[in-house]
């Protein structure tokens, strides 16, 4: 179950460098020139995550599987891409297409990057995005509202909805995104048929200089103060240096070169495992002599609907739930240890899965 979170920004700012370190199924073209990406580059991301090392030390299985998140790299932005300029329209449908954005920002001086936009402004740089975007979702919804309106005369179900569409229509009006108007699920249903852009989380990247990494710079300050109000999150980085590491095949290599930048690990692990909290992802796992991995769900999953993720024969056919929180199976290190110490569950239709839950799904076909 792979979703995906795609990787957005004006042209020329890191975004398929970025793209190039997060991705080993795939290699985007990152060059120097506008609209180098023109057709979305797509690959499948493993999320780092110690708690699946850990239990295969434990286990010693044949194999490891990490769960995924697809990334998408789609081409640069430019300002009236909603009328259609530059790859305005491609640009606009492949970002309808994701679940997420991760929203690459240039935060660093360099002359011999080409720059269109004038003197560096992250700011600037973000509000052209969101104006985009704002616009094309103010397009979708004034389409909407005239054949609202004819029914909502007899209809109180699309009463309620044209009140929200109105409410939208204002909010995109001010130059303000669908995602901070803080819809309710059931209000979410008015306009679910619209798939708005601006109505998806965002994770903004930093991508500054050598110097900045650690500390950040002007630059990465002023759009973390921009964003304050959108409870979003702002992974400073530099995106050159993650691409060399994630090169490396080597890991005594690849220890020896972030320790000379005083790194513990990747910043892109930090990037990878934000995008999936930003999708309300939670992880269970499944731990055997032929592999331990890590399943996907979302939160407040119930455990036949975490079972289908296996197999959909598994939810249809599902009896029970063998359940160990990771805690535990990490304390007395066996499943049947964690069974003498009656830290095994056994749970029903009804038990919403915990991220971290180690499982084994009981079935009948």
């Amino acid at each position: 179950m792979a979703l995906k979170a795609g990787i957005v920004g004006l042209p020329n700012v890191g975004k398929s460098t970025l793209f190039n370190a997060v991705s080993n199924s795939a290699k985007a073209q990152a060059s120097n020139y506008r609209f180098c990406t023109i057709e979305p580059n797509v690959g499948l991301v493993d999320v780092p995550d110690t708690r699946l090392n850990k239990l295969a030390e434990l286990v010693i299985p044949d194999r490891i599987v990490p769960t995924q998140i697809e990334i998408v790299d789609i081409a640069g932005l430019v300002k009236g891409a909603s009328k259609g300029e530059g790859l305005g329209n491609k640009f606009l449908g492949n970002i309808r297409e994701v679940d997420a954005i991760i929203h690459v920002i240039r935060c660093f001086e360099d002359e011999n990057v080409l720059r269109d936009e004038g003197a560096i402004n992250p700011v600037a740089d973000k509000e052209i995005i969101d104006t985009e975007l704002q616009l094309k979702d103010l397009e979708s919804i004034e389409k909407k509202i005239p054949k609202t309106e004819k029914g909502a005369k007899t209809d109180a179900k699309l009463k309620a909805e044209l009140e929200v569409l109105l409410r939208c229509k204002a909010h995109l009006e001010q130059g303000r995104s669908i995602r901070e108007l803080g819809l309710s699920k059931e209000e979410k249903v008015a306009v679910a048929d619209l798939f708005l852009l601006t109505d998806k989380p965002v994770l903004y990247v930093a991508n500054v200089d050598e110097g900045s990494m650690h500390t950040g710079n002007k630059f990465s300050e002023a759009l973390t103060a921009a964003v304050q109000n959108e409870n979003a999150q702002v992974i400073i980085m530099n995106n050159s240096i993650e691409a060399q590491i994630a090169e490396m095949d080597n890991e005594d290599d690849k220890a020896l070169f972030m320790d000379e930048y005083k790194m513990t690990e990747p910043a892109l692990d930090r990037l990878i495992r934000s995008a999936y909290k930003l999708l309300n992802l939670y992880t269970y796992f499944t731990a055997g002599v032929q592999e331990v991995r890590a399943w996907t769900i979302h939160e407040g999953w119930k455990a036949p609907q975490a079972a289908g993720v296996i197999h959909t024969d598994f939810e249809k056919g599902f009896i029970k739930a063998e359940v160990i929180g990771y805690d535990d199976y990490v304390q007395y290190k066996t499943e049947a240890a964690a069974r003498e110490a009656g830290k095994l569950r056994i749970e029903g239709k009804e038990y919403i899965v915990k991220d971290g839950d180690v499982m084994h799904f009981r079935f009948n076909v």
